[in-house]
């Protein structure tokens, strides 16, 4: 029995890595609410593998790009609008195709006239 209000079933996943000749293993453990019957081991791997693919997508270039963990703004709503800033500007760059959002990031800091007309497109297609 599991201690968990609502828990329907405990897993474990092990993964294995391979980064240049080394390989690391890692473990982890989870608790979920869907049944047996809603979700079997492939469903919720396909959950794990879908969490991370946004999380690596999204999170880690917002944190790794644009510093958002170390962004020490904490007060009234001002985290959430940055965020959604953040998020926008991900679009805006993901939809003109760019590569590389660091280097794009860095590119348009030092020339912000390219930013706006950047900006200026994206404005007209809608």
């Amino acid at each position: 029995m599991i201690d968990f209000p609502g828990a329907k079933q405990i897993g474990r996943i092990r993964r294995e890595r391979s980064i240049k000749g080394s390989v690391t293993f890692e473990t982890i453990c989870f608790i979920t609410s869907l049944p047996r019957l809603r979700a079997n081991a492939p469903a919720l791997l396909n959950l794990a593998r879908s969490h991370w693919s946004i999380e690596n997508a999204l999170h880690r270039v917002r944190d790794v790009s644009m510093g958002e963990d170390a962004c020490t703004v904490t007060s009234g709503q001002a985290p959430q609008a940055l965020a959604a800033m953040r998020n926008a500007v991900l679009s805006l760059l993901r939809q003109s195709k760019v590569a590389n959002v660091a280097r794009a990031l860095r590119r348009y800091a030092a020339h912000p006239a390219e930013a706006l007309l950047l900006l200026a497109r994206r404005v007209a297609d809608f």
